[in-house]
């Protein structure tokens, strides 16, 4: 039939389709002549980016086989892994871009224990390997060879193997150095191959993973995140810019002069910044976010609108997570919420956003008509409520857990601190169904909403029906919470150029907060939380080995997104694991974590200079602790400091 239908159709026709089909995607995607000669020669720099990657991954695995063999030194193999990393923090912003979960999974994710990205059960070994190593992680097929449980898989990649080599015990782990390079060369090679495979690089797209790398600098980069041994974090972002640099070069050239010398010199100036301020604990993050990386993101975004280049989102009509059109890495458009939550932006407005405040404190929506949103959530504690368990509706008990702030939460792909639930309905759900907390139905609410006179006129005036729906009454919930956004504490107003300054404190608080002090690598920047950066799509747990009081010598008892009912997520990786909130309005925020069991900031602060419990002497109770266990030797001054900068982010929303 093929054969038939070729031989069939003129040939006359089909040169018409075929110059049809190219009008309308270059009609779509505003691409010309002119733009195919530009993604040629981006092409051109990102195959000669990814050669180099791909030869010093070679000489690395020839150094630790020589290692392995006793016949090279540790300082040569750290020397060539050096260059390994530094090569791939050249492409790092395009692999990051097109294939996000191979990169994480296989090239450069966190080493730490993790769930098997792609779960398999008893497929032929042969096939499966041919399968999984003929396209990115991101490509293939999840359920192609679902016939198995989800396993827990030992760290691979890049970060792994920074830990490693710079480990003192690395001489008793040749061999998985050796394993780990070899794995590494098959999974970065299918990445190669789907790159370079690619036909069109388009301006669209380059721009984007452009000014995404910067934000990975910026929050992953910087602070140590990627270099988890080596703290060469300040060179591996001098390449990671020169990469950046590189690709966009022929877009520059399109721009007007001023823009071409702005930008050229922004680049130059920020490379040497990082080459004069190498040392990863004194290094100056604030200044080179303030007077690089974000000057350096907005002039990105006028040499787009320059140039008349739109965004994916807009082209495809999606709904980002981030937005494209923002200028500030800090400012308060910078993430999109409607990319969290069912309602849209078309949809929502000041009408439903006032019925869902309505509907937040209003206590007769529970079954004993005694609680509302507003009791665990207040205004004026930053949406918490300053005790360590939360009175439930049962006279005489608690709620399970702390309340966190509902400040910024929208910001989130799940919800609660076991991450329980997928979505902010189900989240919404989950308290109206509990026991302790409204006890009662979205059924029963809605026919109370339906049977009363206190709503009904307000949604019929925001959705024009005369019956109430579960999708209306959530939707207005929904539309209060997005309202509850927090961008324009006084440190971001400082950090944005909008602020004529700032304290000395702040700023060193900052710096220590980003670097020597560990906290921005669960806590990214610019949200402060787990939500992980640069495509903020995804949530963090971490294991802190909190204690059930301070100074208690005892672990909490609370086993966290372990126990949290989600398929194949009861695994020891996850005992006592909890989600990483954020420290915006922390200083309202008291007492802490999920427990509630911290009083003030300075005992926090304390736990984490400790190494949580294992650096407490508490291994045995947290064994998969995430967090370090060394100790941080932060002095009393220098927690003053990140205090003050916790202090600078504070900003409630007034509603």
């Amino acid at each position: 039939m093929k054969n038939f239908l070729q031989h069939s159709i003129p040939s006359g026709f089909k040169l018409f389709a075929a110059i049809g089909g190219l009008l309308v995607f270059m009609l779509l995607y505003g691409f010309s002549k002119s733009d195919a000669a530009y993604s040629t020669s981006v092409k051109a720099t990102i195959n000669h980016q990814l050669r180099t990657v791909s030869h010093t991954l070679d000489s690395l695995q020839v150094v630790a086989v020589q290692y392995r063999e006793g016949m090279v030194t540790e300082a040569l193999l750290r020397k060539q892994l050096t260059a390994t990393r530094n090569a791939y923090k050249q492409v790092e912003g395009y692999a990051t871009y097109y294939y996000p979960e191979h990169a994480k999974a296989y090239i450069n994710g966190p080493p730490i224990p993790h769930l098997d990205p792609y779960p398999v059960g008893e497929a032929d070994a042969n096939e499966l390997a041919v399968y999984l190593n003929s396209q990115p992680l991101d490509d293939l097929d999840g359920g192609y060879f679902m016939d198995g449980g989800v396993h827990v898989l030992a760290p691979v990649g890049l970060q792994r193997l920074d830990e490693l080599v710079y480990a003192q015990e690395v001489g008793e782990c040749r061999d998985e150095v050796v394993q780990l390079v070899e794995a590494l060369q098959v999974k970065f090679a299918v990445l190669e191959e789907a790159l370079r495979s690619r036909k069109y690089y388009h301006g669209y797209e380059v721009i984007e993973f452009c000014r995404l790398e910067l934000v990975r600098i910026m929050s992953l980069g910087i602070t140590g995140f990627d270099t988890p041994g080596s703290l060469d974090a300040m060179q591996e972002s001098r390449y990671a810019l020169t990469g950046v640099e590189a690709v966009l070069k022929t877009l520059i050239a399109k721009g007007s002069p001023e823009r071409q010398r702005e930008i050229n010199r922004l680049f130059k100036e920020a490379k040497a910044f990082l080459t004069a301020n190498p040392d990863f604990a004194s290094f100056d993050r604030f200044t080179f976010i303030k007077n690089y990386i974000n000057p350096l993101y907005k002039s990105l975004l006028q040499l787009q609108q320059e140039l008349g280049i739109q965004s994916t989102a807009v082209l495809r009509r999606e709904t980002p997570s981030w937005n494209a059109y923002s200028d500030n890495i800090f400012g308060s458009d910078f993430l999109n919420p409607y990319y969290y939550t069912a309602l849209t932006k078309q949809k929502d407005g000041e009408a439903l956003r006032v019925l869902g405040k309505s509907l937040f404190f209003d206590t007769t929506l529970s079954n004993n008509e005694n609680l509302s949103c507003a009791s665990c959530h207040q205004p004026e504690r930053a949406y918490t409520d300053g005790t360590m368990k939360s009175l439930a509706s049962v006279p005489g008990h608690t709620v399970h857990r702390n309340a966190p702030t509902l400040v910024n939460a929208i910001f989130a792909d799940r919800f609660f601190y076991d991450l329980r639930s997928l979505s902010l309905d189900d989240q919404l759900g989950h308290v109206i169904q509990d026991h302790l907390e409204y006890d009662t139905s979205y059924e029963e609410i809605v026919h109370k909403l339906n049977t009363g006179k206190t709503y009904k006129q307000a949604f019929k005036n925001v959705f024009k029906t005369d019956t109430i729906t579960r999708y209306q009454f959530s939707s207005a919930l929904m539309s209060f919470l997005v309202s509850l956004r927090s961008f324009n504490s006084p440190f971001d107003q400082y950090i944005r150029g909008e602020a004529p300054g700032t304290s000395t404190d702040v700023k060193k608080g900052f710096n220590l907060f980003m670097g020597k002090a560990n906290c921005a690598t669960c806590h990214y920047a610019p949200t402060f939380s787990g939500l992980v950066p640069p495509l903020f799509r995804e949530n963090e747990t971490e294991v802190l080995g909190v204690l059930a009081t301070p100074n208690s010598g005892m672990v909490d008892v609370d086993d966290g997104r372990f126990n949290n009912g989600v398929h194949n997520e009861d695994k020891a990786i996850f005992e006592k694991s909890f989600k990483t909130m954020t420290v915006r309005n922390a200083a309202l925020t008291a007492p802490y974590f999920h427990n509630g069991a911290y009083a003030s900031l300075e005992d926090v602060l304390e736990l984490y200079n400790q190494g949580g419990a294992a650096g407490m002497g508490l291994a045995a109770q947290v064994p998969q602790q995430t967090l370090p266990a060394g100790k941080l030797n932060l002095s009393p001054k220098e927690m003053q400091q990140i205090l003050a900068f916790i202090e600078s982010l504070t900003d409630v929303p007034k509603i």
